[in-house]
């Protein structure tokens, strides 16, 4: 090994562990990423279902979307990157409708024919101004949208999907869930969207496969083996590594409910649930994932959304209003920890997509090869978590 060059052991082998240990292994040092999923790339898996042949997205469906080019390139350069627009559809009323709320589910919801310039007005109109500026998700819908779009497409699905009243959480959620007013439903705005043409698990399965870099799944963590390397990167859960000595973090998990069915099912990789009565949040058909493969028969998974609890997969923390406190004590006792830098949606309790987690993967990366070449102590964390 050469001077300066160190042994890391990174725990995770979703986007955030592959990433940074393959920056480090490029640089010389030796790598050690180790998960205790029988799999590589964390909740973004994918594997081929047995019966159909459809690329399925075992842990709910992923649609790379980024304006970063310097991130885009990278994810080609371990695999072919497919064009892909996600429409989705919501039911809510018996009715199905485009979202994101564009021009078409305005007129079509309030039985209208208004273009782009009536429309703004007929919103401006719904929007409750009296809110000067929204602190709270049901806040931002109501002063963006008013209450008929609200309860119709936000309210209801949000209770099921995060298990709290909208009022309880934080106004950013919605910031990702834009109302256009032209005839515009892709769901994102970005330059850059695709899905991976053989699954997410084989673009890190190639990140991973360097010479430096040494696999074990199946493998728990455990505190000794800390002592084996010079630093470690910790992906998983921030309240975990600290044995939630303070309490847990609330995180939101997923159950998952396949079925089989000829054809096409539901004519759409996505339908969101929007009514109350209706217990999951939306089905997923994953042959429409890979538009440019043909398949006679369909899976399809019912989505339903839940507090995680011990023995749980955590999928994405809640950040409620009132959690900053109990984030706030774990953040200081990271900060305090010597030899470990936490990284990815767990590690800093965050929402990140995809692009944010690979540009800030490959950040710290670049973060702690300078620390390693420096000779001084990386930092714990190299964003801001709060």
């Amino acid at each position: 090994m050469l001077e300066n060059h160190k042994k890391v052991l990174i725990v995770g082998a979703g986007f955030s562990g592959a990433v940074i240990a393959r920056s480090l292994a490029e640089a010389g040092h030796k790598v050690s990423v180790i998960d205790s999923r029988d799999h590589v790339a964390g909740n973004c898996h994918t594997y081929r279902d047995e019966k159909t042949d459809i690329m399925v997205h075992k842990y709910g469906p992923h649609i790379f979307h980024t304006d970063n080019e310097t991130v885009w390139e990278y994810i080609n350069r371990f695999g072919e990157m497919m064009p892909y627009v996600n429409r989705v559809k919501a039911i809510t009323g018996n009715r199905v409708y485009s979202l994101p709320i564009n021009l078409h589910t305005i007129n079509q919801f309030f039985s209208k024919t208004l273009n782009p310039n009536d429309a703004k007005a007929f919103i401006e109109a719904q929007a409750d101004k009296s809110i000067g500026e929204p602190k709270t998700f049901e806040e931002q819908a109501l002063h963006f949208v008013g209450k008929p779009l609200y309860e119709a497409f936000f309210k209801y699905y949000t209770i099921k999907q995060w298990g709290t009243e909208p009022s309880n959480l934080p106004a950013s959620i919605l910031n990702r869930l834009p109302v256009r007013f032209n005839y515009d439903d892709n769901y994102f705005n970005h330059k850059y969207q695709g899905i991976p043409k053989n699954g997410y698990t084989s673009i890190v399965e190639n990140i991973l496969n360097h010479q430096n870099i040494d696999l074990k799944l199946e493998t728990e963590y455990f505190e000794e083996i800390k002592g084996e390397f010079d630093h470690m990167v910790w992906s998983g859960a921030l309240d975990a590594y600290f044995d939630h000595q303070f309490g847990r973090l609330a995180y939101r998990t997923l159950d998952f409910e396949p079925f089989y069915g000829e054809g096409d099912v539901q004519g759409n990789a996505v339908v969101n649930y929007c009514d109350e009565q209706v217990p999951y949040t939306r089905i997923t058909e994953h042959k429409h994932f890979a538009p440019w493969e043909e398949h006679s028969e369909s899976i399809c998974y019912k989505e339903y959304s839940r507090a995680c609890g011990k023995e749980d997969t955590p999928y994405y923390p809640i950040r409620l209003m009132n959690d900053k406190q109990l984030l706030q004590r774990y953040l200081n006792m990271a900060e305090q920890s010597d030899g470990v830098t936490f990284v990815g949606r767990l590690g800093t309790y965050r929402y990140l997509d995809m692009d944010v987690t690979i540009k800030e993967a490959l950040e710290t990366a670049q973060a702690l090869l300078y620390s390693f070449k420096k000779d001084e102590k990386p930092a714990a964390f190299y964003q801001a978590v709060i």
